[in-house]
């Protein structure tokens, strides 16, 4: 695992997201993403939660530690099971709706690039929580690197790529949500 990498690509993807759609669309191999991207990140999503979850509830007894790890384990599971179900969705919406042909690697990449943005807003979001109304809005900004990449990622018509677009960002955006949501519940309900 290459964090300089990792942070190259982070930022390149934020400031200017049609070339780095370039430069991982010759990446040959497509479950490079899981190791080189995704993975990372949800585990540095991990790690703000559980440090700035200790930073607010302090550190010194067994239930602000538990209550530390229990959204850390939230937070992972939330990532990782939206990034797969949004993944699954993009490609099952491309292959009925827009003609695309069934690629599931290119879901996991297109899907694993395209959630840089509330990544990297919930790895803020960890360390301050304060800032959640800024976060909210800032998370809008995957709709730009979502539509940088649909011509770059995918053979989506030049008249659907803004219903692609639309479509795409909301699973990005609401999939881990739902997950965190259910996960949540099912933490509360079996307490």
């Amino acid at each position: 695992m290459n964090y300089k990498e990792l942070f190259r690509i982070t930022l390149t993807l934020i400031s200017s997201p049609a070339k780095a759609w370039e430069e991982i669309s010759v990446i040959e191999d497509r479950r490079e993403v899981f190791m080189g991207f995704v993975y990372p990140m949800i585990g540095l999503c991990g790690l703000s939660v559980f440090i700035g979850a200790l930073i607010a509830n302090g550190w010194g007894d067994a239930l602000a530690f538990q209550t530390a790890m229990t959204q850390c384990c939230a937070v992972v599971v939330a990532w990782f099971g939206g990034y797969f179900l949004a993944a699954y969705a993009i490609n099952r919406i491309g292959t009925r709706w827009f003609g695309l042909w069934e690629d599931m690697p290119l879901a996991w990449q297109f899907t694993g690039y395209g959630l840089v943005v509330p990544l990297v807003l919930q790895i803020i979001l960890g360390l301050l929580p304060d800032f959640k109304v800024i976060v909210w809005v800032l998370q809008f900004y995957t709709v730009y690197v979502v539509w940088e990449g649909v011509p770059v990622m995918t053979t989506v018509k030049e008249t659907a790529r803004l219903r692609y677009t639309l479509l795409v960002s909301a699973l990005l955006l609401i999939c881990p949500q739902l997950i965190l949501l259910v996960f949540n519940w099912l933490t509360t309900t079996l307490n």
